[in-house]
């Protein structure tokens, strides 16, 4: 008998997870940061600065930086190309809402192997929170492609802070760790 079996079985919903995240701590998460809007530059592009910001802040890396007209084929082709060698997390803002110009949710969502769908939920949920129903037009999605993970959050910084504070930075490096644990 195991000493997990004179336990008895794990309790509690985040066992699992609390031990996993204790065996991903190690290295810091290299990031790259894309901004996705026909209207920001360097100048006045405060979700991608935020995100650099809170990454650093929380002990990570980032690898690469750009910004990128909200035109499908120019978000696939910059997220396929290999413009961010090295990064293991694509950080995206903007693009994400309704209108005939937010084409994000189409450009990602064509490229995931493997959604995750809580992402998006969980954010919509706590958006809710904050703004009521128009939480409901946001299209955030996350997923893996080619062994990186994509998180697709609002331009909004307000949302870019829910999402990188509440959701992305807590479970960062549990979340590589997931990707990469079995291939190695």
């Amino acid at each position: 008998m195991t000493e997990q079996d004179a336990r008895g079985p794990e309790t509690g919903p985040s066992s699992s997870a609390d031990k996993h995240r204790h065996f991903s701590r190690d290295q810091p998460v290299r990031v790259a940061v894309v901004t996705v809007s026909d209207s920001r530059t360097e100048a006045n592009d405060t979700g991608g600065d935020l995100i650099r910001s809170l990454i650093h802040e929380a002990g990570h890396q980032t690898v690469a930086s750009r910004i990128v007209r909200d035109e499908p084929a120019d978000v696939a082709a910059l997220l396929t190309g290999d413009w961010a060698a090295g990064a293991e997390v694509i950080l995206l803002t903007g693009g994400t809402g309704i209108s005939n110009r937010d084409t994000t949710y189409e450009a990602v969502s064509s490229l995931l192997e493997k959604t995750l769908p809580g992402f998006g939920e969980i954010f919509r949920t706590l958006s809710f929170e904050e703004v009521g129903p128009a939480a409901m037009l946001s299209r955030a999605t996350a997923g893996t492609h080619r062994g990186r993970l994509f998180f697709s959050m609002p331009g909004s910084p307000n949302a870019v802070r829910l999402a990188m504070e509440r959701l992305i930075v807590p479970e960062l490096r549990h979340l590589v760790w997931e990707l990469v644990r079995h291939t190695k």
